[in-house]
């Protein structure tokens, strides 16, 4: 297939970066809400999965639709993804009591994880490889720039009318960026179209059910420590174990250098920043009384590092390779984690663990983006919804396992334990998944900056 020599036409653009906003908006604001709910709702044990439900469906959706990008195009996917995401929206924006509620998520997870493949899919094959950087800029500012407004909106929402209008506000953008993608997706068939005789190795759908169920089963075990639990955790990690392989890159459990080790990056680098998202506004809500809108600030200042972040790995005067990028970010995303850490432990300013979040966001977007590029970098024609694919799934079952990890210490020790205890071991088990991820980016290897023209890229 010819490399694309033009953009494509600008309400694609357009419409992309609305579906990203409304997806950013969803997340930030939802992490903002959450206490809100879990406080009316009740079932407070139950407030990890109201995350983990959400990436265990976008684990399974990712796996479908980089089987179906590759085989007929991302424009199914992508559509059938925005209607999954809206109808999950209106599920929890209509959701009476928690186990609804827990529905409506994993819908949205299905709808988010179909959308996401397919969308660098689109950016892969639509776009001049110099000007997916850019892209990749833009869709991280748009991931970013819901968290300036998301919070303080979100806390209103929930105070002046409900937490449920938080999920309801979004679904007009779903609609937009339907309208919006719907003739360009028709226009660009032919070049969105996968190359014919080509054999992907598509992932299994059974892997991922079985892995999904797999992280599930891990985060039963640990909601309450018996004799349950432990044949829930043997059964979860066998299904990890048979399932994984079939999921993630050749060479995944050998952290062999390039795609195999960006996606463990991946999987443990978003898991302990997201888990440690989550449970941040409970922890300020909780343990030091905070209203809903300063524990939500403390998102919104995380965030610009994001933005310096995704910035900064675009610009052509950055001289490192893509490999470095994500070393850095990964590293930086420890500190973030480490100042919550050091914050809750021994009762620091919230001025400190604000700090420490900026640069926590700041790795997340030198990091993220630098990833998305490197595994098109690295992918053949063929291969590259399969390992797109792969990459979501490892950030979706890292971001389930772990914020399910962090739920589980959290509801062992919420009922016996002081908030500071009880959310001091929630973010130090955090910081071990954070150390894991810059150790594992020491693996990756040279990968190309082409954007800065750095580096050379080795075949993997």
């Amino acid at each position: 297939m010819p490399e694309p020599t033009t953009l494509p036409p600008r309400s694609l653009i357009v419409g992309l970066l609305v579906s990203v906003v409304a997806i950013a908006f969803e997340a930030v604001a939802v992490a903002t809400a959450m206490p809100a709910a879990a406080e009316d709702l009740g079932r407070l044990h139950l407030y990890a999965w109201t995350f983990t439900l959400f990436v265990i469906g976008m684990a399974l959706a990712t796996v479908l639709s980089g089987r179906l990008s590759d085989r007929l195009g991302p424009s199914l996917p992508l559509r059938a993804g925005l209607v999954l995401f809206g109808a999950g929206l209106l599920a929890a924006a209509l959701a009476p009591n928690m186990y609804v509620l827990l529905v409506a998520r994993f819908i949205q997870g299905v709808g988010g994880g179909a959308f996401n493949v397919a969308l660098l899919v689109v950016v892969a094959r639509t776009f001049p490889a110099a000007q997916r950087a850019l892209m990749m800029t833009a869709f991280s500012l748009c991931w970013v720039m819901p968290a300036f407004i998301a919070p303080p909106i979100a806390a209103w929402l929930s105070k002046a009318l409900s937490w449920h209008w938080v999920f309801a506000v979004m679904i007009p953008f779903v609609v937009a960026t339907a309208v919006l993608t719907a003739g360009p997706l028709n226009d660009l068939a032919d070049q969105l179209r996968p190359e014919v005789g080509q054999d992907s190795n598509p992932v299994p759908i059974w892997a991922a059910v079985v892995a999904a169920a797999g992280v599930a089963a891990v985060q039963f075990a640990g909601q309450d420590i018996d004799r349950s639990s432990l044949v829930a955790l043997a059964v979860g990690l066998v299904a990890l174990g048979v399932a994984l392989p079939k999921l993630m890159a050749p060479g995944f459990f050998r952290f062999r250098p390039g795609i195999a080790s960006v996606s463990w990056v991946r999987a443990l680098q978003a898991g302990g920043f997201f888990a440690a998202e989550a449970f941040l506004p409970l922890s300020l809500v909780e343990g030091r009384e905070m209203s809903l809108f300063r524990a939500g600030l403390m998102l919104t200042i995380g965030s610009l590092g994001w933005t310096v972040g995704s910035w900064l790995q675009a610009q052509t005067w950055l001289k490192w390779r893509r490999d470095q990028l994500i070393e850095v970010g990964a590293a930086c995303s420890l500190v973030g984690v480490l100042a919550i850490v050091a914050g809750t432990w021994l009762g620091l300013s919230v001025v400190v663990i604000g700090i420490g979040w900026t640069i926590g966001g700041l790795g997340m977007g030198l990091a993220s983006a630098s990833g998305s590029l490197a595994i098109m970098q690295l992918s053949t024609p063929a291969q590259l919804g399969r390992n797109t694919s792969s990459l979501q799934v490892s950030e979706a079952l890292g971001n389930a396992m772990f914020t399910g990890l962090a739920g589980a210490v959290y509801a062992n020790l919420r009922t016996s334990a002081a908030p500071v205890d009880t959310f001091g071991w929630v973010f130090t088990t955090v910081a071990v998944v954070s150390l894991l991820a810059v150790l594992v980016s020491l693996r990756i290897g040279p990968v190309a900056n082409l954007t800065s023209g750095a580096g050379t890229t080795s075949s993997r």
